[in-house]
């Protein structure tokens, strides 16, 4: 008798609402993982790419959105910009994620009753709304101000120019002395009224835009409340009278923002959600790069979620000894073989070479250089001189939007690379793991390809939240399958983007 063969069933294939969608880096891992996805995306630039790439799009404003106008959407993902974030510690960043932490919080106190009506919590939603309306146009008014000031101080400062000059001062001296002057009183040792006039307006200048940038900082970035909007669509959709909750939740950013997320989970366990929060660190993941994410998953029902395993080793610099790391810091440094005991055993990171060497096996038109080494557009250790570097068989530092200013050089020198000294778009997006055959299109290609979510990290966070049900080798062995059905993806026909309003025949809508 011939053994039964058992065929694990297919996973369940969900409809996805991508907010913030950008180029579409989680989008076209949900696409090779078999889900659908609609994004919604205010760049024209990425709404560019995305529909080049067959990317379902609505264009515009998340804000002018709503939950409610994707009925049928079974999953939430996003990741809403937090630039003011990142300085979260000093000054202005610090305010930003406290204020919203006290935002959610508000949230969270209008749902936790669970017989609280939904006019009641609609309505803290919309004072919420209103407060962030009213500071943005407060804050539009005092950089319009600032903006004037400027203009004037720039008048001034040549007319300065011009006087310090026939007062006999250097060029060198006069840049000294401009560099120097700002709101608290000089010594000008000059006899001369006009001037001490120009003088003093200009520092009364200097004044009043120094007031204006504090103004700013107490009013924040109106960017800062877009961090709320995945949250309001939760509650709206686990709240709203003839609603159904979201199946799942993943939400990412970078790691600055991960008190939002911890408090974003407190919100969701209230509405009935498993959740976890992950510092996920991209080359542990194959991605040829490091990069550091904070990662919120969340899904209804009694599973508790698990961390998502890492499958490849954390990258340490050749210059961090082993002997100068204390053990309690190893792991976050380095997992190797003292780390897989009883567990599979994790492969190297991917190198640039390895990852761009590969790509050109699918693109032979793609350059091959000798070994270089990158040479990044921003200093290291608080010295903008002094740039970072690493070379060809290291994993990327964090590709950014300036990753096109980035020069590649011969390995060990300062020797620029005769030909092709940049990356291009093409092997930028690969060191995000995005197809070599991604079809980047619009302006400003370097700011999103910075911008967007590695795939190969989104493969590993949706497989895991949308396919519970697999674990072990099963687990394993669809991680590998979509990864490679990743690097080989190719555009299909076009996506026309749709406008706000463009609900007909759309597959989430009830258009």
């Amino acid at each position: 008798m011939s053994p039964v063969m058992h065929t694990p069933p297919s996973p369940a294939v969900f409809r996805i609402v991508d907010l913030f969608a950008g180029p579409g880096g989680l989008d076209v891992a949900a696409e090779v993982l078999g889900h659908r996805v609609t994004g919604i995306e205010w760049d024209d630039n990425a709404c560019a790419t995305r529909a080049a790439a067959g990317m379902d799009t609505f264009a515009g404003d998340v804000r002018k959105y709503r939950a409610a106008f994707f009925p049928r959407a079974e999953v939430l993902t996003g990741g809403p910009p937090c630039q003011t974030f990142t300085v979260a510690g000093h000054g202005a960043g610090r305010r930003a994620l406290d204020e919203v932490v006290a935002y959610i919080e508000r949230l969270h106190d209008a749902v936790r009753p669970e017989s609280r009506e939904w006019k009641e919590i609609f309505r803290t939603w919309r004072a919420i709304s209103e407060e962030l309306r009213h500071k943005a146009e407060l804050a539009h008014e005092v950089r319009s101000r600032k903006r004037e000031a400027e203009g004037r101080r720039t008048v001034l400062r040549r007319i300065l120019r011009t006087d310090l000059a026939r007062h006999g001062m250097s060029a060198k001296e006069i840049e000294a002395f401009l560099k120097k002057l700002g709101p608290d009183p000089v010594d000008l040792d000059v006899d001369d009224p006009d001037l001490e006039g120009t003088v003093e307006g200009f520092r009364a200048l200097c004044a009043e835009i120094e007031a204006c940038k504090v103004d700013l900082e107490e009013l924040g970035d109106e960017r800062t409340g877009l961090v709320l909007q995945p949250l309001w669509w939760v509650i709206e959709r686990s709240r709203r009278p003839g609603s159904e909750p979201y199946e799942a939740v993943v939400l990412e950013q970078v790691q600055a923002v991960m008190p939002v997320w911890e408090k974003y989970a407190e919100v969701l366990t209230t509405l009935g959600y498993r959740t976890r929060t992950q510092l996920m660190f991209t080359e542990a993941f194959g991605v040829p790069q490091t990069r550091k994410r904070a990662v919120l998953m969340a899904r209804r029902g009694e599973i508790d979620i698990p961390e998502v395993a890492e499958t490849h080793e954390r990258y340490r610099p050749r210059a961090v000894s082993a002997r100068s790391v204390k053990p309690e810091q190893d792991d976050a440094l380095w997992d190797g073989p003292h780390d897989v005991v009883g567990r599979t055993p994790k492969a190297s990171w991917v190198s640039m070479e390895t990852a761009l060497k590969k790509a050109r096996s699918i693109a032979p038109d793609l350059p091959d250089r000798p070994a270089f080494t990158v040479v990044s557009n921003y200093g290291t250790g608080g010295d903008p001189s002094a740039r970072g570097r690493r070379d060809h068989d290291a994993p990327s530092s964090t590709i950014t939007g300036k990753v096109s200013r980035n020069r590649l050089v011969h390995q060990g020198t300062d020797t620029a690379l005769p030909r092709f000294d940049r990356f291009t778009e093409a092997e930028a997006g690969v060191l995000q793991t995005f197809p070599v055959a991604y079809p980047w299109r619009g302006g400003d290609r370097s700011q999103q390809i910075g911008n967007a979510v590695p795939p190969r990290l989104a493969l590993h966070v949706l497989r895991q939240i949308l396919e519970p049900e697999l674990t072990g080798e099963a687990a394993r062995a669809r991680l590998e399958e979509a990864a490679a059905d990743l690097e080989a993806w190719q555009p299909g026909e076009p996506a026309e983007v749709r406008s706000h309003g463009q609900w007909e025949g759309h597959p989430l809508t009830d258009g």
